[in-house]
């Protein structure tokens, strides 16, 4: 399957809808000077091919959750998926992102206490077979932090 292109057109009704997705394809079409039909069919084949998806975003930090981690996981290289996919079940953690380097997998992750992080990372992730090291850093002040990235489901 041929991998799905996003032309300058695309990127003008992403950025207006990363703004506002409540915007209406009319109010799209006027914005950029088109003709409705064309922000529409635009639209259905950006999320026709996963590359655009309409959610609802929450900010966990408002929601009794407001201790931001980063949980660093050094694992055993053939088990680095493995490890990913179960983290990812895990109601803590927002986001797994797999790296090369000195760390496999960084999870970024919300904790309603800071001594959840301490008891989060020896009994959830430390135990996990494969896992070799952890280390994790709690956010003391957020200069910037972008609710809006999407929670896409990406493919291990």
């Amino acid at each position: 399957m041929a991998e799905a292109k996003i032309d300058d057109l695309d990127r003008r009704i992403l950025d207006l809808l990363g703004r506002d997705a409540r915007l209406s394809n009319r109010a799209i079409a006027s914005h950029l000077g088109l003709v409705e039909g064309t922000v529409r069919s635009r639209i259905k084949r950006m999320q026709t091919a996963n590359l655009l998806r309409f959610t609802a975003i929450t900010d966990d930090r408002q929601q009794g959750r407001p201790n931001l981690a980063f949980i660093r996981i050094k694992t055993e290289s053939a088990l680095a998926r493995t490890v990913g996919r179960q983290i990812t079940t895990m109601d803590e953690v927002l986001s797994v992102l797999m790296f090369l380097g000195r760390f496999n997998i960084v999870a970024v992750s919300l904790f309603e206490k800071l001594e959840s992080v301490d008891e989060f990372v020896n009994k959830q992730i430390c135990v996990l077979p494969g896992v070799l090291h952890v280390e994790s850093e709690i956010v003391i002040k957020s200069i910037k932090f972008n609710e809006r990235m999407a929670k896409l489901n990406p493919q291990f």
